[in-house]
């Protein structure tokens, strides 16, 4: 596991604590984006898929790979921020039969996660009603209660993969039986998941989750008489921040990793806690 470094908010200058992602080389060696701590993060505003990956050189044996750029959110004011990474120097021997290019990342149709089907690699279906999430595929690199394995995060590289990782991350906090509901849809950009006492939504978009989202994910977990819980990839707004503690919502924010980070005080609480 790769050991939790401070990253300062551009936004409100708090530091919080970031665990550097762990990626599987082909070799089976870890491969750590080498992170760059004197430059400043940057905040992140919108999402272009050629910038959500960056070039990793395996120590090991040499390989170069496209990992997704590690990404954290502030506790404090919930600003995503990229954190800038070392670039690639050149090594002699490189591209040559003895260190082949590693290219784990698809070629998009689009640049933003397409949500209209399974990322590439998966090949199964996720119908409406089916149950969503199986086990993990990530490195371990959380630190959970002592009373929780390790959580095993699934990289983000589709809608669904979003959808499926919080999934994983709700049956992993205790919650069983985690589905999207049945029936038709309401048009919305997030995405359903229910389970007994549960009611999640999941925004795979790239723009923050506003007000209004908040307050629908809060109003249905009333209705239901079930703990709410919301998901993101960018993010949220500060008036969605601060009504999300003045309802107790629990916000979390996803990288590409597939770790989910908690942004507000009620999301620290059913992190320590559990379902």
């Amino acid at each position: 596991m790769a050991e939790a470094v401070p990253v300062r908010c551009p936004a409100c200058l708090r530091e919080n604590g970031y665990t550097v992602p762990v990626f599987p080389c082909a070799c089976g060696s870890p491969v750590v984006p080498p992170l760059d701590l004197a430059a400043e993060p940057l905040p992140l505003t919108r999402r272009t898929w050629s910038e959500t990956w960056v070039a990793v050189r395996c120590g090991a044996c040499g390989r170069e790979g496209e990992w997704p750029h590690p990404e954290a959110g502030c506790a404090s004011c919930g600003t995503v921020v990229r954190i800038p990474v070392h670039p690639l120097t050149p090594e002699p021997g490189a591209g040559s039969p003895g260190h082949p290019p590693h290219r784990p990342r698809p070629t998009p149709a689009h640049p933003t996660p397409d949500a209209s089907g399974p990322g590439p690699g998966q090949g199964r279906s996720q119908g409406r009603g089916a149950v969503v999430g199986g086990a993990g595929a990530g490195p371990d690199h959380a630190s959970p209660p002592a009373r929780r394995p390790a959580f095993r995060p699934l990289t983000i590289r589709t809608a669904r993969d979003a959808v499926t990782t919080a999934a994983l991350y709700l049956r992993w906090l205790g919650f069983q039986d985690v589905r999207q509901p049945d029936g038709r849809p309401v048009p919305s950009a997030a995405v359903d998941l229910r389970a007994p006492g549960l009611v999640a939504q999941v925004d795979p978009t790239t723009a923050p989750a506003g007000l209004r989202a908040v307050e629908c994910v809060w109003l249905n977990g009333l209705t239901s008489c079930a703990t709410s819980v919301y998901f993101a990839l960018a993010g949220y707004t500060d008036e969605a921040r601060i009504r999300a503690d003045d309802l107790g919502i629990p916000l979390f924010v996803m990288d590409l990793t597939g770790m989910p980070q908690p942004v507000n005080d009620p999301a620290d609480e059913l992190l320590g806690t559990g379902a």
